[in-house]
This record gives structure tokens, C-alpha cells and sequence, in this order.
């Protein structure tokens, strides 16, 4: 078995400034631009290749989507914060923020869930028509970009956080990476909000 060490996992690699974990981080998040980007394409080219298109506001809960917003905007604070608090040193008050960036993600998706039952009721689907065909695509990617950063927020609170014990900067460094994640999911809302709820 070998017991090399991969380097530059805590320290920032002299060529690119950033450690490893970090690039790798950014590296992924590029792609995930190129995934959202092309759907932000295609639903610009769908839209501007029809005199027809529905406003969002008229067929979709704004109230409900403002809310949801200000939600994930504010689970973005708590990731920052649990971030913080491992820099200054406390485990405790990193539990409780992230603990707090969980429960605010599942309540986005609680929320979401809602909306998508209160159209599933009233027999609005993907087949209905090509904007509830964007809406669902893109909502629902977004969905499960959420439920997979919230999967791997509560592996670091609960199990990952063993390693805080033993290589506590290794261990903010994941929760920096995690963050990122964090930030671009809460980013992609952003862009989603205005053009699918308020255009």
C-alpha cells in the first residue's frame, strides 16, 4: 500500500494559487456553467422564435418563488458563516450553520415540491406545452443540484466532520469547496427567478 501524500491539498499549488481540491472545484463549476448555459440558450431561442410566448408572472406563483429566493439567498450567508466559524476555530458554531444551511435548502425544495404539486393538480405538465417543458427542465435540474449540495453538506456535518479532529485546515478547505457549490446553485436561481417568474 502507498503512503504517498498527494500534495497541495492545504496548501495552494505555486503555479495556480489555489489548492488542489479548489481548481478541481472550479473545474467542475465550469461545466455546470456550459450544462445551465446551453438550457439558458436553447430556452432564449425557443422564446425568441415564437410570437406567442407566455409570461411567466401570469402562469407561475411569484409570491412563492420570491420567498424561495430570499431563502436560498439566505442559505448562502449560513454556508459563509459555517465556513467562518471553522476558521475562527469552532466546530460547534460551524454545526449550527450548516445545520441552518440544510434545513434552509430542504425548505427551498419543500417549496418547490409544492409548486409542482399545485401544477401537477391542475394537469400542467413538461407535455403541456414548451414553456411548462422549460420551466419543469430547468426548475428541475436546478432541484436536484439542490438536493445533491444539501446530500453533501450533511455528509460533512455529521460523518466528514471526524476529519476536523485530525487535519482541521484539510477539513475547512472541503467546506470552502463545498461553499462554492453552494454559491453556484444559489446563482443559477438567480438567473432562473427573473426569467422564468418575472419576464
Amino acid at each position: 500500500m502507498s503512503t504517498a501524500v498527494i500534495p497541495y491539498i492545504s496548501e495552494s499549488h505555486p503555479v495556480t494559487g489555489v489548492t488542489n481540491s479548489k481548481l478541481g472545484t472550479w473545474c467542475f463549476l465550469a461545466s455546470e456553467v456550459m450544462l445551465f448555459g446551453g438550457l439558458f440558450s436553447a430556452y432564449v431561442l425557443l422564446r425568441t422564435g415564437t410570437l406567442e410566448w407566455p409570461h411567466g408572472k401570469e402562469l407561475l406563483n411569484v409570491p412563492l418563488a420570491t420567498v424561495n429566493t430570499l431563502v436560498l439567498i439566505t442559505s448562502s450567508v449560513t454556508m459563509v458563516m459555517s465556513w467562518a466559524s471553522l476558521v475562527m476555530k469552532s466546530l460547534s458554531r460551524y454545526r449550527f450553520f450548516m445545520g441552518l444551511t440544510i434545513l434552509l435548502g430542504l425548505a427551498f425544495l419543500v417549496v418547490k415540491a409544492f409548486e409542482y404539486g399545485h401544477k401537477f393538480q391542475h394537469h400542467l405538465f413538461p407535455s403541456t406545452g414548451t414553456f411548462y417543458a422549460v420551466y419543469f427542465t430547468l426548475t428541475g435540474l436546478h432541484g436536484l443540484h439542490v438536493l445533491g449540495g444539501i446530500l453533501v453538506n450533511l455528509y460533512f456535518l455529521v460523518p466528514g466532520s471526524r476529519l476536523w479532529r485530525t487535519n482541521p485546515e484539510q477539513f475547512t478547505g472541503r467546506i470552502e469547496c463545498a461553499g462554492l457549490y453552494w454559491h453556484f446553485v444559489d446563482l443559477v436561481w438567480i438567473f432562473l427567478f427573473p426569467v422564468l417568474y418575472l419576464l
